[in-house]
């Protein structure tokens, strides 16, 4: 009897248990129903948005219901009203700039040094010492302070002088023998602003020089900052010259040359030097920085050698190919970023 009643009382102890677990079970069978039951459209205004699963997509997309409450939000500090996406709508925050606020007038006006130097006139720096000693004047009057200011309709002298601002020409000339690289020769003989004289308005001038009986490479300016820096002993600007000697130059000698030789204004040493053609020792390369007067005919004349020909093919980056010998051209613009980064 005992054990019966003790299943009994089991029996009950195990209904009352199971009943809750029915009722959890049917409970997660209606969630395990909700979440199956997915199309079902609920036009209740209000509710959360439901997910709306597509076929053949791994994630869901979202239909609001109803009105967003974020379309009628108001600022109230602001009395604004806005839309979706964050922009103003009718009565919102303008975009433009504030009537009160005004731009920055443009100032026209540069530094006098400056001036002088796209006048070709020299560098900034040279034009610093020129206006301290009172050799420009402005309007009439002379000016002696660093850093003034003048417009393009101001009249500016140099020594008397008007000077104009000119646009920034370079121009290349492969220069042919028999002409005086200066801008005015005493003697009357031909120079190399005879070569270019036609080429444009503005007054250019040469950078560096090339003897009267060698050919080659010469750039034409008007900017003297840059015709400063590429002739500059400091900068190193790099020149390679086609020499033809009157007899064949020894190997001794070329390593000398390569090494430093001792010359009446001190050593000199080439950068780089080579035969340009191995049966031919008539013909040398040599690639030097100096910008010393004659100082490559004298290298060789130091050793007895007679420079028969002297041609200049290489200048700071620039080359005479498709440039025939006494014809010039105008530098496009790659060339001339490169001028200006060296």
């Amino acid at each position: 009897m005992r054990k019966q009643e003790n299943t009994g009382r089991s029996n009950s102890r195990s209904k009352n248990n199971t009943a809750p677990k029915r009722e959890g079970r049917e409970k997660d069978n209606s969630k395990k129903f909700d979440k199956r039951d997915r199309t079902k459209s609920n036009d209740n205004e209000g509710e959360k948005p439901k997910r709306e699963y597509k076929p053949g997509t791994k994630t869901a997309s979202y239909k609001p219901r109803g009105k967003s409450t974020f379309d009628s939000k108001k600022d109230d500090s602001a009395g604004k009203t806005y839309s979706r996406e964050g922009r103003p709508k009718t009565g919102g925050f303008k975009t433009s700039r504030p009537s009160d606020i005004k731009p920055k007038k443009r100032d026209d006006k540069i530094r006098l040094n400056r001036f002088l130097s796209n006048a070709g006139v020299c560098s900034r720096r040279e034009a610093d010492t020129f206006i301290s000693s009172g050799c420009v004047t402005v309007n009439g009057k002379m000016v002696d302070v660093l850093g003034t200011k003048v417009s393009l309709e101001d009249d500016v002298r140099f020594n008397g002088q008007i000077l104009n601002p000119q646009n920034k020409i370079y121009l290349l000339l492969n220069k042919p023998k028999g002409f005086v690289t200066t801008t005015d020769d005493p003697q009357s003989r031909k120079t190399v602003m005879d070569l270019v004289e036609n080429a444009c308005h503005e007054r250019i001038y040469p950078v560096g020089r090339l003897d009267m009986n060698t050919t080659g490479l010469l750039l034409f300016t008007n900017d003297g900052d840059l015709s400063k820096r590429l002739t500059h002993p400091s900068h190193n600007m790099k020149k390679i010259y086609h020499v033809f000697l009157d007899k064949p130059l020894t190997k001794n000698h070329l390593l000398e040359i390569a090494h430093g030789i001792e010359l009446d204004d001190g050593l000199i040493a080439a950068d780089s030097i080579s035969y340009v053609k191995e049966e031919d020792k008539l013909e040398v390369g040599i690639e030097i920085h100096s910008g010393k007067n004659r100082i490559v005919r004298r290298i060789f004349e130091h050793f007895g050698y007679s420079v028969n020909k002297l041609d200049r093919v290489y200048f700071a980056g620039l080359t005479k190919k498709n440039l025939p010998r006494g014809k010039w051209r105008f530098l496009n613009p790659i060339e001339i970023s490169q001028l200006k980064m060296l």
